[in-house]
């Protein structure tokens, strides 16, 4: 039964529903009292830059100042932002209590403080533009990666690494805008706040790290032959020697899987793009990676694989088999597992969350278009596959770039002259100076397999280095 509102006579008292139920939708962050301690931060700030000449900081003094206000170190680019120190090159005391006191009074956790400081004027989301000065900040200040100091053309091109594997993994949405509810899902500011006590940078595998950038742009820089940071539908299906069948190749350029960029208009793909897909298609497990190749798949965009969009990705992989001297199955045969693979809630119909909820995406997807991977998975026991599924994931994605950073960081050829790419050593102290990879016996050895698999084991090779080492021409 209902309770009887109460009577005031023949008045019934309704308690307005805004007194009677608490907010829960909180952009925000849940309000705290205004305390204390806004004051006595405000006093730190005021102490610290009483030390600075002209009671001004630069970039280069944010350190202190990130601390003087209790935020982690790395958070010091955020700082000097949203205290306007971009247009001036300095911040005074006043223009950073002025922020702070803004931030304290609508911001109540780190997540939404952060994107207030980092964000563009106004805005409430972080674009991925928002994101170059906290990176420039770490690659010129962050002990491991001191080595890249004398090579500021590669700056960027690390910077564009790391904003895709922010975007690649925070931004679930897929709107290329970052919230404050996105950032708390996300263990982003956790591993910002962990670069502070590490100084080996490869350490921190998440988003941060130089090996995996180093791996992701030899890469690119392979198939990219004639250097413009972008990629045509010839150069991308030469990765792994045509491991991916033409259709899906297609299907990453119609602009399924890209933000209508000037490269994609005009048939090309940036490296930024190049970044998104390497990493989907080394580990198809995770749930960016699903999401990625269904898009692809989806042929009709209606949010369903038929069985039609099915048969017309096997049927390239059935002839390609064929032509291998392999017998393939029939596709309705390879129907019938594929349906039992994945278990559909709908006959007949896979929809993404079927494929997230299975564990088995990477086999399902490999069956259609990935050919080598393919092959790997028919050769293994099923319940071996699935356990294994369910062990792997972004661990697997850090060993695979560990083993292909060990087999290629001792290559010392330079045949390029307009590259020089650095290698960090194992130290850390000074880097070595390393060309791509131009001769092909050397990049057959481990280019011409899939990372996944190409190595049984790891080579060590320890370079220490006390001085740059220039390769002449």
């Amino acid at each position: 039964p209902h309770s009887v509102p109460p009577r005031e006579g023949n008045t019934v008292v309704v308690t307005p529903v805004s007194a009677s139920v608490s907010c829960f939708y909180l952009p925000q962050g849940a309000p705290v009292p205004r305390s204390t301690a806004v004051g006595q931060v405000i006093a730190r700030i005021e102490a610290t830059f009483a030390n600075f000449k002209e009671q001004r900081a630069t970039i280069h003094d944010m350190g202190k100042v990130s601390k003087a206000c209790g935020c982690p170190l790395y958070w010091k680019a955020a700082l000097f932002h949203g205290a306007g120190g971009e247009t001036t090159g300095f911040i005074s005391a006043s223009s950073l209590v002025d922020t702070w006191n803004k931030l304290s009074l609508s911001c109540f956790d780190e997540s939404s403080k952060f994107v207030y400081l980092l964000a563009k004027r106004g805005a409430a989301y972080l674009e991925q533009e928002d994101f170059t000065l906290l990176l420039q900040d770490i690659v010129d200040s962050h002990p491991g990666l001191t080595f890249l100091k004398d090579a500021p053309e590669f700056h960027s091109r690390y910077i564009t690494t790391a904003i895709q594997r922010i975007f690649y993994t925070v931004n679930r949405s897929w709107t290329g805008r970052i919230t404050a509810s996105e950032l708390r899902r996300s263990n982003f500011l956790q591993t910002l706040s962990l670069l502070e006590g590490e100084d080996d940078i490869n350490q921190i595998t998440d988003y941060f790290s130089y090996e995996h950038f180093y791996v992701i742009y030899c890469k690119f820089w392979e198939l990219d032959t004639d250097h413009n940071l972008s990629i045509d539908r010839r150069d991308l299906a030469r990765y792994n020697y045509h491991a991916s069948s033409e259709r899906i190749i297609e299907r990453l350029f119609s602009g399924a899987v890209t933000r209508g960029t000037s490269a994609q208009r005009e048939g090309r793909m940036s490296y930024a793009e190049f970044v998104w897909f390497l990493i989907s298609e080394e580990d198809k497990r995770s749930p960016t990676s699903i999401e990625y190749w269904f898009r692809c798949m989806d042929l009709d965009g209606d949010g369903v694989l038929s069985m039609y969009e099915l048969e017309h990705f096997y049927e390239e992989q059935h002839d390609r088999l064929e032509a291998m001297g392999f017998e393939p199955l029939p596709f309705h045969d390879l129907l019938c597992q594929m349906l039992d693979l994945v278990k559909p809630q709908q006959p007949g119909k896979i929809t993404l969350r079927d494929l997230k909820r299975c564990g088995m995406a990477h086999v399902f997807f490999d069956t259609f278009f990935s050919l080598e991977k393919y092959l790997e998975h028919e050769q293994k026991d099923p319940f071996a596959i699935h356990k294994v599924s369910r062990a792997s994931g972004r661990s697997g994605m850090r060993h695979r770039v560990g083993m292909v950073y060990e087999s290629v960081k001792g290559l010392n050829t330079v045949t390029e002259p307009n590259f020089l790419l650095f290698r960090a050593p194992v130290t850390w102290s000074v880097s070595s100076l390393r060309s791509p990879w131009k001769q092909e016996k050397r990049w057959r050895s481990w280019s011409s397999q899939s990372w996944l698999h190409e190595n049984t084991h790891t080579h060590t090779h320890t370079h220490t280095h006390t001085h740059t080492e220039t390769l002449k021409h």
